[in-house]
Formats: C-alpha cells, structure tokens, sequence
C-alpha cells in the first residue's frame, strides 16, 4: 500500500471515529501516524527525473508576500495593478506557470509579491506543480490567498486543507510548550495550567509512535494533540494570512458585507480597482514593518528617505541596519515617537 493510500485510509478512519473521552487515544495515534505520513510524502524523491523549470527566487525586499489561489481567481491581474510588473492575464486556467516576482512600493518599503501559479484540490501530493507552489509560500512573511467571492466558501476551505496537510498554520501562534528528547530517564511530563485536551497517557502513546521514550514536556497552555505533534515534528511554520475576496462587483451587496465582516478577510475588485488601497493599509498591519526616519542635530527628520524595520526592533538592530560599525561606536540616542512615524537621532 502506498503513502497516498494509508493518508487515505488513515483520514477515513477519522472520519467515522466518534469524538469522545474513550477514542482520544486512539484518535492521537491516528493523528500521529498522519503526521508522519504526510511528512514522508513531502520528502524529495531520491529517483532521478526530468527537471523541470525553477520556483526559486531571490528573496529581495523588506518583506515578502505570497500571492496563492486556485486558477483565474485574478492573481496575476492583481500583479499587474500592484506592482510595475506584467503578469499575463487572460480567461483560461494556468495563465501563469512559474513564478513572478514584483515590488510594492508602499510607505518607503519595497515588499516583494510572488504571483504562484493557481493551485488545485491535492496539491500538497504534488498535483499540478503544488509542491512547488506551497515551498515558496513557506518562505514568506504573509500569505495572501485569493479567493473569488462569488464561489462561495469551497475555495477557502480547500486551500486551508491543502496547507494545513503540509504544515503551514495560518493566523495561529507556536504552541507554548517545551519539548526536548534525552538520551535517558523516561517521560518526565508537567504543565502550569490545567490540560482539559492532553493527558500524561496520551502524550506518551503520541511520543511512542515517534520511537520517542525519553524526553522532557512541559505544557505552557492548554493545547490539542495536533498542536503537540506539531512541536514533535518540529518543522511547523506559522505564518499571517490575508483572506482577500476579489470579484465582488459580480455578487450582492449583503455577500459583500458578510465577507468583509469575517476574520482576516478584505473585499476587493481588481476589474474595477476597488478597495486596492485599504487591502494595502491592512497588508502593512499584518507584516508589522514600522518606518524609522533619522534626524541630524539642529534639523528636522528627514522624511525622503524611511528606515524600514520589523515591529519590536531596538535601536540596536537600527545601527546594524545604517552600518555593521555603528552599533559598536554607538554613545545614545534620541528617540521621539509618533503615531505616524519614529525618529531617531543617534551620535
């Protein structure tokens, strides 16, 4: 039986168990053997075959934005409208077949937009290019993920599969809980709050089924068995998404209104340019880029040319980013603070 089956049987067998105090362990092993199923089947294969042509692309910028979706959802339209760079656009699916990067410029920041080709229900077994697809949208900073407003849910629903499956989380922080194998000396297991989803026999069947028997758990927060496999297996990456809505000029004013109200959700029209520039103000709030300008003693800030940093940067990480000398011949600095923009004079 091969990997696609056993994930297949493995899902079916979910499927039908009823969730309850007796089955949890046995839905924990289920879930644990997936995980590692579905991890095997995203390795590389070792046989040689026909290369073809490259997802990769030079990571430039202050930050990057995937742009991901099923086919002729408006992707490349929305590149073309975003950016200095011509996606071609056109009626039928997989217009666009590679990658293609452009720049937002926005606020003194240069963010990098990748146009992925559309992908399709089982992409993350590679169906149409979907592995390659999804290995890029594991190196940005935020995942836009189109969605044509007049299809409904399906489509966001089928996409948030398709990434859970391989281990992209979206809108959802690292599970607070320590984890570290020993060489010796059993399960030592502890938490700080109380477990209403994990018990001390679940976490051990969960490590068994990794040939784990020795290791340290501490649980920080009441978290699922999915959230535990997920810090066993390590390689999880959490990551915002913006869930934009495009096409809404073809659907009711109330569909409108419902969509926009959703969580991490935007409502635009790329065929009549609406609502583009509150999609850029929220897509800004989401990468947490903050605008730094430096003063001179005796002037005032000058306001041409923005320091671009990551929310929660010291003045330390700023000397880095002026000059890799600084920092070490740096004395102090004045910094004043606005709801519109930091200054920053260093001596």
């Amino acid at each position: 039986m091969g990997i696609l089956e056993k994930i297949a049987e493995i899902e079916k067998e979910i499927s039908r168990t009823q969730k309850n105090k007796a089955t949890e362990y046995h839905l924990g092993l289920l879930k644990a053997k997936l995980a590692k199923y579905r991890a095997q089947l995203l390795e590389p294969s070792k046989s040689a075959g026909a290369k073809g042509e490259g997802f990769d692309v030079m990571k430039s910028g202050d930050a990057r934005v995937a742009l991901i979706g099923f086919p002729s959802v408006g992707k490349s339209t929305f590149l073309s409208l975003m950016t200095s760079t011509e996606s071609e656009a056109a009626s039928y699916e997989f217009t666009t077949l590679t990658c293609i990067p452009g720049v937002i410029e926005y606020k003194g920041a240069n963010i990098q937009l990748l146009d992925l080709p559309g992908i399709i229900e089982g992409a993350a077994q590679g169906k149409g290019r979907g592995r390659q697809v999804i290995a890029v949208a594991r190196t940005a900073d935020v995942v836009i993920m189109m969605l044509d407003a007049t299809k409904g849910e399906v489509q966001r629903e089928l996409l948030e599969k398709e990434l859970e499956s391989v281990g992209i989380r979206l809108n959802r922080t690292k599970p607070n809980i320590y984890f570290k194998p020993k060489k010796g000396g059993g399960l030592s297991y502890n938490s700080t709050v109380p477990l209403t989803q994990c018990s001390e026999k679940l976490v051990q069947l969960i490590l068994h089924e990794y040939k784990i028997f020795n290791a340290e758990v501490l649980f920080r927060e009441d978290c699922t068995p999915d959230e535990f496999i997920d810090v066993i297996v390590g390689n999880r990456v959490y990551m915002p998404c913006l869930y934009v809505y495009n096409k809404v000029d073809q659907i009711s004013i109330e569909e409108v209104d419902r969509l926009a109200r959703r969580p991490h959700s935007v409502v635009i029209s790329c065929g009549m340019k609406l609502n583009l520039d509150y999609l850029l103000e929220t897509l800004w709030e989401y990468l947490a880029l903050i605008c730094i300008y430096t003063k001179k003693r005796g002037e005032r800030p000058n306001f041409a040319e923005a320091i671009i940093m990551r929310r929660g940067a010291s003045v330390e990480h700023v000397c880095h980013r002026i000059h890799r000398t600084l920092a070490s011949q740096f004395k102090y600095a004045l910094v004043w603070v606005s709801l519109l923009y930091f200054s920053l004079f260093l001596q």
